[in-house]
């Protein structure tokens, strides 16, 4: 089980967003996406923004999306 859970990780991407906006994201496949973009960034070399327990690129990825050091941007972005 992924730890924190989808549901959480779309609470923390669509937190900044105005009451009766669209949400940012709205399915898990956007967190799959933006997560697994990020860990390719890590693996070609870019450094982690977060001081994580785990080495797993993925796993870095998955925890600087919950602490909200990066972003995934809309179309219109």
């Amino acid at each position: 089980m992924l730890h924190p859970s989808y549901s959480d990780l779309m609470k923390v991407v669509n937190s900044e967003v105005e009451p009766g906006e669209a949400p940012v994201v709205n399915s898990r496949y956007s967190i799959v996406m933006a997560t697994s973009k990020r860990a390719r960034q890590i693996i070609g070399g870019d450094e982690p923004l977060v001081n994580a327990k785990e080495t797993k690129p993925l796993s870095i990825a998955v925890e600087e999306l919950n602490q909200g050091k990066i972003k995934i941007l809309t179309d219109e972005e």
